[in-house]
């Protein structure tokens, strides 16, 4: 007859275990983190809605934030998706985060989380009014400015980080290593490609920051399939004890 000891120890190794038979490391948090972070690549562009909603503004020439500036129709809409987006960037990285390898990568999620709480600011704080729209509405509000300054610094402080972790860092992660670089080169062109109207140069920045926001979902997507890829190739072994005859 088995030991009570014995049998704890197979309960123990049997939690968290697949159909397959194998335990991945990091248990549900492995499969809730690519999931969150993939979910919010979608819900952050937002800004699609465009195409079905009267919102007024000409997708070329508007900053994706007058969608929620505080006098327009649809703020509370595109200002609650904002913060869903953001929520579910900051529960996925500190899920994540929980399983970094390194310090360097730990940093990459907090910084991940910094990005989400900037972005709930940045709603918190919204435009005033829609300037590609309203001439007399400026451009540059000191609070939302800052606050999307900060988002902007996170994010790309989270490119940085995670791709210098998956060369570095052990085990190192092929997809972010390999594709990484060109995500954060790409964002950061596009980024600075919207600072026109910040300048007194408007026009046409509408295009490089909705081509900023894909980008931005691509990053997150590109985390999830590295989660998920990195927590495939490092199984845990299973420490089965073997049955004995009872009696």
């Amino acid at each position: 007859m088995r030991e009570p000891s014995a049998i704890l120890r197979q309960a123990t190794v049997d939690i968290d275990r697949p159909p397959g038979g194998i335990r991945r490391a990091g248990g549900s948090r492995a499969a809730w983190a690519p999931l969150l972070l993939a979910m919010a690549a979608v819900v952050y562009n937002d800004w699609v809605l465009e195409f079905v909603l009267p919102t007024g503004l000409d997708f070329r020439h508007s900053y994706v934030s007058e969608l929620y500036a505080a006098d327009q129709p649809f703020h509370e809409l595109f200002g609650g998706i904002e913060i869903v987006a953001a929520v579910l960037v900051v529960a996925g990285a500190l899920l994540a985060g929980r399983q970094a390898p390194g310090p360097l990568a730990s940093a990459g999620w907090w910084s991940l989380v910094a990005f989400g709480a900037s972005s709930v600011a940045d709603v918190i704080v919204p435009m005033r009014c829609a300037p590609s729209v309203e001439s007399p509405c400026e451009a540059v509000n000191p609070w939302h400015t800052t606050t999307s300054a900060l988002v902007h610094a996170a994010l790309f402080a989270s490119m940085a980080l995670l791709v210098a972790a998956a060369a570095t860092d052990r085990p190192p992660s092929p997809l972010l290593r390999r594709w990484g670089p060109w995500v954060l080169a790409s964002a950061l062109l596009t980024a600075l490609s919207t600072v026109g109207p910040l300048l007194g140069r408007p026009g046409w920045h509408g295009m490089t920051q909705r081509a900023h926001l894909l980008l931005v979902g691509v990053w997150f997507v590109l985390l999830a399939a590295a989660l998920r890829a990195d927590a495939r190739r490092a199984p845990v072994p299973d420490a089965a004890v073997p049955l004995r005859p009872s009696g």
